[in-house]
């Protein structure tokens, strides 16, 4: 049985991965998890994007989720970027690399990375 301090332990280390599926932050990752998104490798991407963002000063104001299909099947795995006051951006044929690239010049820069958004 775990002690009390140990439970507080874990509840700590793992207050920010809860924080990245269901905070209610400024910009929201949404990874498309359907099965054709999975099996297209949706799922690296997903936790890159958790990866990338867990243990910065991202984590206050960025939240990573997952939606079911986005009906994009041919361009999967697909992600869209949601911040306020902005249109949406949409990326497809993601993978890990191509998301680090996103959090470093979209996310933190501001600036969407044409090149894998939806034409």
């Amino acid at each position: 049985m775990k002690t009390l301090a140990e439970l507080a332990e874990i509840r700590e280390k793992n207050k920010n991965k809860i924080a990245l599926r269901h905070g209610l932050n400024n910009i929201r990752i949404v990874v498309g998890m359907g099965t054709c998104g999975i099996a297209a490798g949706a799922r690296d991407v997903l936790g890159t994007f958790v990866d990338e963002i867990n243990g910065t000063d991202l984590i206050e104001t960025v939240t990573v989720t997952q939606s079911g299909c986005m009906g994009d099947c041919e361009n999967e795995p697909v992600v869209q970027i949601i911040m306020p006051e902005k249109e949406t951006v949409t990326y497809v044929h993601m993978n890990a690399d191509k998301a680090k690239e996103v959090v470093s010049q979209h996310i933190k820069g501001g600036c969407p990375v044409a090149e894998y958004m939806k034409k």
